[in-house]
């Protein structure tokens, strides 16, 4: 990143401030790391176990939060113990978790395993985020038609997704869409959607055509066989693609030494909610997502690696 590209994103920090709504999953992160993953069929000896706060949606609230931004989640957690980890993680940073249901089942789960070059693997098991039905977003569409925009993932039921978006749209609230873990989507959601954020395995399956990041035309056209206007093609540690009305745009990576990239993805997409919500351009939003996901990666956890305002301040100094 040069100067610039600092500059840009200093300058969109200091612009966020629009309420956001994040709607979909809460997980408890049961985390281990190991010097490597192991094979089919293989044992390997890691750390100690840790119950972390996780869960894609909440990832994007605690970013949101953490920026500053007036955040509400939506979702659903059992009332257990992992349950009230999250909402007791959440509301330390400043969310609002009013509007997460709590019901008589296990929370949400996923199991982490990270390896000494600070890659992931994860099985989620869904629990109470399986819960939350489009009559649960219905009843809270009010919350979702104050909000500068509303983020969505695919932790949750397409349905859920589909009537949060539906809602969002009908106040006028720009919906930005995650499609993780991917899945292929209905044309009414696609329809529904502002800002389609992707990776190269996810464009491919939304758009129904093969992805080579190196080829910009293949890129662009499958961008635009979704229909979508807008959307981000998530490149990890090579950056970003922005796509807007047939037109491409690269947003570079800001270069650390990682630790844990678990969780890097969510700071990304809540920063680029936040910076949307504020009438950011989705470049110089993207510019300070990239930031925020890059010091994300330097800690360990999701929620537990992510950057006050002021340290990511610090950091583009």
């Amino acid at each position: 990143m040069n100067v610039a590209d600092r500059g840009r994103a200093l300058e969109a920090l200091d612009r966020l401030g629009a309420p956001v709504v994040a709607l979909g999953s809460l997980n408890a992160d049961l985390t281990v790391t190991t010097q490597r993953l192991p094979g089919p069929g293989e044992t390997v000896v890691g750390s100690d176990l840790r119950i972390l706060p996780g869960g894609k949606s909440a990832n994007q609230a605690a970013t949101a939060a953490l920026l500053g931004v007036p955040t509400v989640m939506i979702g659903a957690v059992g009332r257990d113990g992992n349950g009230q980890l999250l909402l007791e993680s959440l509301a330390l940073k400043g969310v609002d978790t009013r509007h997460v249901y709590e019901r008589e089942v296990a929370t949400g789960t996923a199991m982490i395993t990270v390896d000494g070059a600070a890659e992931n693997t994860i099985v989620i098991s869904p629990g109470a985020n399986a819960t939350l039905t489009p009559a649960d977003v219905v009843d809270k569409a009010q919350v979702i038609a104050e909000a500068g925009a509303l983020g969505l993932c695919l932790e949750v039921s397409l349905e859920t997704v589909t009537a949060a978006a539906r809602c969002a749209h009908e106040a006028g609230v720009p919906v930005v869409l995650n499609v993780s873990p991917a899945r292929q989507l209905s044309p009414e959601l696609l329809e529904l959607t502002d800002v389609l954020i992707v990776n190269q395995h996810e464009l491919s399956l939304v758009s129904g055509q093969s992805v080579d990041t190196a080829d910009l035309e293949q890129v662009a056209k499958a961008f635009m066989a979704t229909g979508v206007k807008r959307g981000v093609l998530t490149l990890g540690g090579a950056g970003s693609l922005i796509y807007e009305e047939g037109r491409l745009e690269w947003v570079a990576a800001f270069k650390v030494n990682p630790v844990d990239t678990t969780g890097a993805g969510d700071s990304f997409m809540g920063t680029l909610l936040s910076a949307l919500a504020a009438g950011v351009s989705l470049a110089d939003g993207a510019t300070l997502a990239a930031a925020v996901a890059a010091c994300s990666t330097t800690k360990v956890g999701a929620q537990a690696s992510y950057a006050s305002a002021d340290e990511v301040r610090e950091f583009l100094k």
